[in-house]
């Protein structure tokens, strides 16, 4: 099961939490803390992958992968596997590149709402929901279609 997904940038700034089991705020910044200090110091060239780490202990795991100026950090138990893990955060990327068409740092910014939402069609409640990109593709795409006919509605309502 996943614990909790980060989105880290290379100064340590949280700009994605989710965490999928309770912790109060201050353990939650604390764990974000930990993970940076813990990934930042690491070579390029060790595994993208260290075990019992955090809060949360032993059977826990953390995953992750740098793209540019962004660490993608999933953390997870013992039962989830992390090469499946890093093809989950490839995925991620790949269709938040697509969105966005090259993401940035910037777009997780200012789009936190899609950002979100792309995140809720792969993960929900800890547990991977989908991993094909096309259909998280077209979950993204049905969405703003949504979105636009909503915003028509109301400006034709006032």
């Amino acid at each position: 099961m996943i614990k909790g997904i980060m989105i880290v940038n290379n100064h340590g700034k949280p700009r994605l939490t989710k965490f999928y089991e309770h912790l109060p705020l201050e353990k939650q910044q604390q764990m974000i803390r930990e993970c940076y200090a813990l990934i930042s110091k690491r070579s390029d060239r060790v595994c993208n992958f260290l075990e019992e780490v955090g809060v949360w202990g032993k059977d826990t795991k953390l995953v992750y992968r740098v793209y540019a100026t962004l660490y993608f950090i999933f953390i997870v138990d013992g039962s989830e596997s992390e090469l499946g893990i890093l093809d989950l955060i490839h995925v991620m990327v790949e269709t938040l590149d697509h969105v966005f068409e090259n993401v940035c740092e910037l777009d997780l910014i200012f789009h936190m709402d899609k950002v979100h939402y792309i995140l809720d069609e792969i993960v929900m409640g800890g547990m991977v929901l989908e991993t094909n990109l096309q259909e998280i593709m077209t979950s993204v795409k049905d969405q703003e279609e949504l979105e636009t006919r909503g915003s028509k509605v109301t400006r034709a309502r006032a």
